[in-house]
């Protein structure tokens, strides 16, 4: 309905009928009525006009009134229109017809001003209904869109699915998966001196960026913790060999990171082996990792030099036909004593 009230259309090939129906109608306070002589001039109405209501006569020249319910009735845009036929009393059977392809009510002729009332009053407010129920399904769609769209930022899609159809994730054990922190130098520094929305702008245009490099890579991203990017290779989804695409990865989320303001250096740990992945808490739910291999690769990250991609030497052999490799030597790792590291490097 319009902001000013409902439009109602009156269709009957006899003058006097629409002269008197638009009359009572505009006493009884609907202002904005509009007139068709015939059915056709109707349809034409209905298709270039905003229409709540139609009175429409069944026997008129042209498209009667049978061809105007019918055509509306198939109309996606028109169905919902409740129209009220116009009808004399040796056509009630007809009427019956009607009101069995979708008619809301019927008018007897001559007009009664209390039925004309009534019938009018009761069909605005059906439609008042169905608009408001549109409205309602409508708000409810995007809700659920909205929320679709944070659940898939916040999980794996192959973990959304799960959710979706099962109301949760089941906790499972993952072989073969490699796992990638990427962590920017100097970051705390960084926010000392610098605005939050510099700040703020800056690493979101930064993770926007890794998360189409990961998409293109086949790696899933976990999560950020702080200016922390993780990333999984061969987790909810197959990857031929997750650690080749975890530092193929890795390779171009360092350049990348070098071309984006405020041009942050970033050190990239990447490890592949077994973890248990999940979902935890219940209001603020989220999808995690956990095991050994998790806690490598963030401390292989923390061991990383500037820009670059860092494995351990016990896992060079599986991508060495890749990639060129320049040890780092034995490094002190917590928890885990010394392991050499290996950066990884473009062939050629």
């Amino acid at each position: 309905m319009t902001e000013n009230g409902p439009v109602i259309l009156v269709v009957d090939d006899n003058e006097d009928n629409r002269y008197t129906l638009v009359r009572r109608l505009r006493r009884q306070g609907h202002e904005h009525v509009l007139e068709a002589e015939n059915g056709r001039i109707a349809l034409e109405i209905l298709y270039h006009e905003p229409v709540d209501l139609v009175l429409l006569d069944l026997m008129m020249p042209e498209v009667d009134g049978y061809e105007v319910l019918s055509t509306m009735k198939q109309d996606m845009d028109l169905r919902d229109v409740p129209v009220i036929m116009i009808s004399a009393a040796d056509e009630l059977e007809n009427v019956i017809r009607c009101l069995e392809l979708g008619a809301e009510d019927y008018l007897p002729k001559p007009f009664n001003p209390t039925v004309l009332n009534a019938r009018v009053t009761a069909s605005l407010e059906k439609r008042r209904l169905r608009q408001t129920e549109h409205a309602y399904l409508s708000q409810v769609e995007q809700e659920k869109a909205r929320a679709n769209r944070l659940l898939e930022a916040m999980v794996p899609l192959g973990a959304v699915n799960e959710l979706r159809s099962l109301g949760t994730v089941t906790p499972r054990r993952y072989d073969n998966v490699a796992v990638l922190f990427c962590d920017i130098v100097g970051f705390t520094a960084f926010c000392d001196v610098t605005g939050p929305e510099e700040v703020v702008a800056g690493l979101d245009a930064q993770v926007s960026r890794f998360e189409e490099i990961a998409d293109r890579h086949r790696l899933e991203k976990i999560k950020t913790i702080g200016d922390a990017f993780m990333a999984t290779a061969g987790l909810l989804v197959s990857v031929d060999n997750p650690l080749r695409a975890a530092v193929g990865c890795g390779l171009e989320m360092v350049a990348a990171a070098a071309a984006i303001e405020p041009c942050w250096q970033v050190r990239i740990g990447i490890h592949q082996g077994p973890v248990v992945a999940g979902i935890t808490g219940t209001r603020q739910f989220q999808f995690d990792l956990w095991g050994d291999t998790v806690n490598l690769a963030a401390r292989i990250s923390d061991n990383a030099e500037p820009d670059t991609v860092v494995v351990t030497a016990a896992q060079w052999p599986f991508i060495r036909e890749h990639y060129r490799g320049r040890s780092l030597g034995a490094v002190g790792l917590k928890g885990k004593g010394d392991i050499e590291l290996v950066e990884c490097r473009l062939i050629g």
